[in-house]
C-alpha cells in the first residue's frame, strides 16, 4: 500500500496553500525553452492530477502515473469539473514509476513535488530513471525535482507543525524528521491529526516518508548510465543557481541516444 493511501482523501487540503498554478506555469516556461515542440508528456507520481489538469489547460497531452490507487481517484474525478476537451488530454494509470511501461513514447517525462527523492536506494533511482528513458522520444527531455544536498547538510531538517482546515475537518500534521548523514537519508515522521467538526471525533493518523537528498554528481552519473545529460539545473521556481540554502532543485536532462 502506498504511503499516501492513508490520507489521500486529505491531500489537497494538506497542500492548499501549495501553487500548483504558478509551478504548472513553470513547468510550462521550461517546456518552451528546451522542448518547446513538446505535446505528450508523461507524468511520473502525478498524485491527484492538479498539474496534469493545469499543464492540459496548455494544450499539452498528459498521461499521469501514481502508485496509489486513492490518489488516482481523486484525479480521475478531477476530469469531471474539466471541459470535454480538456478533459480529453488526460489519461491516469496506477503503477510503479520504478516498473510502469505503456507502448508510447512521449515528447516530455516529468516527476514534481519531489517524486525523485522518494526513491530512496540507487537501485529505485536507476530504475526510476530507466522508466524516464524508455517512455522518451530522442531528444525528448527529463525534468524533475529533488532535495539538494548541500542545503540539507546545511539547513538541516526541523519539527514543523501545520495547521489547516475547510468546512469539514480541521487538520493538525506534526512532522518531526531524523537525518541519516551517511545514507544521504531523512525520515520525516508525520502524525496527522484530523477532526470532524461535525462529530468531533478525531482520527490520527502516523506515517513516516523516507528521502533522499541528491547531489548534482550522482545525479549526472546515474544519467550517464542512460545516454542522457544534464542541461540545466537551478532553484526550483526562482531559477536562481542552487546554494547551501536550495532545498529544492530542478533538472532538465535530455534524451540524446
Amino acid at each position: 500500500m502506498s504511503i499516501f493511501d492513508n490520507y489521500a482523501c486529505y491531500y489537497d487540503l494538506l497542500y492548499l496553500d501549495k501553487d500548483y498554478a504558478k509551478e504548472s506555469q513553470f513547468i510550462h516556461q521550461l517546456l518552451l525553452t528546451h522542448a518547446p515542440n513538446t505535446v505528450s508528456i508523461l507524468e511520473l507520481g502525478c498524485g491527484t492530477g492538479i498539474h496534469a489538469a493545469l499543464l492540459a489547460q496548455e494544450g499539452y497531452q498528459i498521461h499521469g502515473v501514481d502508485i496509489s490507487a486513492q490518489m488516482l481517484e481523486r484525479s480521475r474525478s478531477r476530469l469531471t469539473q474539466l471541459s470535454p476537451d480538456i478533459a480529453a488530454k488526460l489519461k491516469f494509470s496506477q503503477g510503479d514509476i520504478q516498473e510502469f511501461r505503456v507502448n508510447q513514447q512521449f515528447d516530455a517525462v516529468i516527476s514534481l513535488f519531489h517524486v525523485v527523492s522518494y526513491q530512496t536506494t540507487n537501485e529505485a533511482l536507476e530504475k526510476t530513471f530507466a522508466t524516464a528513458k524508455a517512455h522518451l522520444k530522442l531528444g525528448g527531455i527529463f525534468i524533475f525535482d529533488c532535495w539538494y544536498g548541500p542545503a540539507v547538510l546545511s539547513d538541516r531538517p526541523t519539527v514543523r507543525i501545520k495547521r489547516l482546515e475547510d468546512e469539514e475537518v480541521k487538520i493538525t500534521r506534526i512532522a518531526e524528521p531524523v537525518i541519516y548523514p551517511n545514507e544521504n537519508l531523512v525520515d520525516v515522521n508525520y502524525q496527522v491529526l484530523i477532526k470532524d467538526k461535525n462529530s468531533k471525533a478525531v482520527e490520527e493518523l502516523q506515517e513516516t516518508h523516507r528521502m533522499r537528498y541528491l547531489f548534482k554528481p550522482e545525479i549526472e552519473l546515474i544519467l550517464k548510465q542512460f545516454q542522457m545529460e544534464a542541461i540545466a539545473y537551478r532553484e526550483w521556481i526562482t531559477n536562481q543557481e542552487p546554494g547551501f540554502d536550495t532545498w529544492g532543485v530542478y533538472f532538465v536532462t535530455v534524451n540524446n541516444n
